[in-house]
């Protein structure tokens, strides 16, 4: 198959994702819809986080190819209570230097790539993310030898091949 036939066919891929997951996310109700509800639409979670009050968060991820990430919490009554896609602006402003890659995957979900250079002793994790309306950028977080956090920042993307 042609290169340009496959990424077409993948952006495509793409695009019918993000329209089932808006379809999926106008059939869910905060305090009504229950845990089945959420996997009926969204399947099985990537990953669950057990909540200290009881709570659990059920992670979806839309990396590499999506631009969201999302986290449903489910109340321990066994109702929805959060419907939160975790891309954004708001939440890349609460990575701080400092903070543990459990922390930042709870907050962000998967990473869309991981990159380690053993000569700075450094990681780097990228998630694809949407500047609206449309620019295309991706968030890094950068980890030290211990796993914590030395810095963080959004590029836009660039095209492939440059």
């Amino acid at each position: 198959m042609p290169f340009a036939l496959r990424l077409a066919a993948a952006a495509c891929a793409v695009l019918a994702l993000v329209g089932c997951d808006q379809q999926r996310i106008k059939e869910l109700e905060e305090d009504v819809s229950t845990e089945v509800d959420v996997r009926d639409r969204f399947g099985a979670p990537d990953n669950v986080w057990q909540e200290a009050d009881g709570s659990h968060t059920l992670e979806y991820n839309r990396q590499p190819m999506g631009h969201q990430n999302y986290m449903i919490t489910i109340g321990a009554n066994g109702k929805m209570t959060a419907l939160r896609q975790v891309l954004a602006p708001h939440n890349f402003e609460k990575v701080q230097p400092g903070m543990d890659q459990e922390t930042i995957r709870r907050m962000l979900g998967q990473p869309a790539k991981r990159m380690t250079f053993q000569l700075k002793q450094e990681t780097d994790w990228d998630w694809n993310w949407i500047d609206p309306p449309t620019r295309e950028m991706v968030f890094t977080v950068t980890f030290g030898p211990d796993g914590r956090v030395k810095r963080s920042g959004s590029v836009e993307k660039l095209p492939e091949g440059r």
